[in-house]
């Protein structure tokens, strides 16, 4: 699959928190560690390919079928499906956009899309099924920097069920892709296990068969023509398994925050298309939902957020990662110049809701 991550020119390393560097590994239920014979052969079942199949027709009437693929795993024996969100993107934009999820006996079953979260890039798909291996989830809180990792895939949709195998190389790198108000920056595993287009989706193993990762991402400089291997990303599973959950019951995630804004990060080019004078760093906010909380708060059209509670707002991203720290519920303080003048606001933030009107929305 051409991973939107794996196939940006470049990937931002933003920060690295301190890591332990105790090596006592987490057992798991059976207390045994696995060989990567056992391993494969315990978990190869309860992994799956997923083809994204579009059929398009031009002016002339001639039709052509475009299909991607990626990788993913079974959490439920009835067939939920657990998979990265840019693996199905087209489906969630187009309904006539198939998905097909194969598993290595070779059957293969028509999917639906049960939910996805762009922002961290989890999808949730569901199979007429039962009886299904499952793989075991972890705890990805208890990984230290040196221990055993497996990943099982679907490298260039060609190579199905690859194992490949390394070692956790860092945790909580924060990661970046895309740019502008497109870009994304998560919190990463970094694992040398080899990652490529169509791992994208797959399970990240410990070596005790608990998938404590989400393969998402690899290292690409394209742009300068070095060749980099051995980097590759997953998105720790504790990161996530509320949102796997919300996502089958409720079809999208709950609780996340919602401003109610749409927002561009400031500059002098914005400065000039909106007629801002005596323009500071920040976020200019371009319109203000009526209802919202900014609305309640005082947030008004025209003005420029410069911080959240203590975090400094410079650009729409800051402005985002500092939100996704809360819940819907939580008040904050925003630091707001208008005409000038710094003031301070109190706003308690809505619920998101399931729909997200732009990509500047906040």
């Amino acid at each position: 699959y051409s991973s939107v991550f794996a196939s940006q020119p470049s990937v931002i390393y933003q920060n690295t928190q301190p890591i332990s560097t105790q090596a006592d590994p987490v057992a798991s239920s059976s207390g045994q560690a696995m060989t990567p014979e056992q391993l494969y052969a315990a978990n190869v079942d309860a992994c799956v390919g997923i083809t994204v199949s579009t059929t398009m027709t031009n002016i002339f009437g001639y039709t052509s079928t475009s299909a991607a693929s990626g990788s993913g795993f079974v959490i439920t024996a009835d067939g939920y499906i657990v998979t990265n969100y840019h693996v199905i993107e087209d489906a969630v934009k187009d309904s006539s956009v198939s998905i097909t999820v194969s598993f290595h006996d070779g059957s293969s079953y028509p999917a639906t899309l049960v939910g996805g979260e762009e922002d961290n890039d989890v999808a949730v798909l569901k199979i007429e099924a039962s009886g299904l291996q499952t793989v075991t989830l972890g705890d990805s809180d208890q990984l230290k920097v040196g221990q055993a990792v497996m990943a099982i895939g679907n490298p260039l949709g060609e190579l199905t069920y690859s194992l490949t195998d390394g070692l956790i190389s860092a945790l909580d790198r924060l990661i970046t892709t895309g740019s502008g108000n497109d870009s994304t920056t998560m919190n990463m595993l970094q694992t040398n296990c080899a990652i490529n287009p169509g791992n994208s989706g797959g399970p990240l193993f410990n070596s005790y068969g608990e998938v404590i990762g989400i393969t998402t991402a690899k290292y690409s400089t394209s742009s300068s023509g070095t060749n980099v291997e051995g980097l590759g990303f997953a998105i720790p599973i504790n990161d996530v398994k509320n949102i796997i959950s919300d996502l089958i019951q409720y079809g999208y995630v709950t609780g996340k925050p919602y401003m109610g804004i749409t927002g561009v990060t400031m500059s002098a080019s914005v400065a000039q298309q909106y007629g801002v004078t005596n323009a500071v760093l920040g976020v200019y906010v371009a319109t203000v939902e009526d209802g919202s909380c900014s609305a309640k708060a005082g947030l008004q059209p025209g003005d420029i957020i410069t911080a959240m509670d203590e975090d400094d707002v410079v650009t729409f991203q800051d402005l985002e990662a500092a939100k996704a720290t809360h819940q819907a519920g939580d008040t904050v303080t925003l630091t707001v110049f208008r005409n000038g003048e710094k003031l301070e606001l109190s706003l308690t933030l809505d619920e998101q809701p399931r729909e997200t009107v732009t990509d500047t929305s906040s």
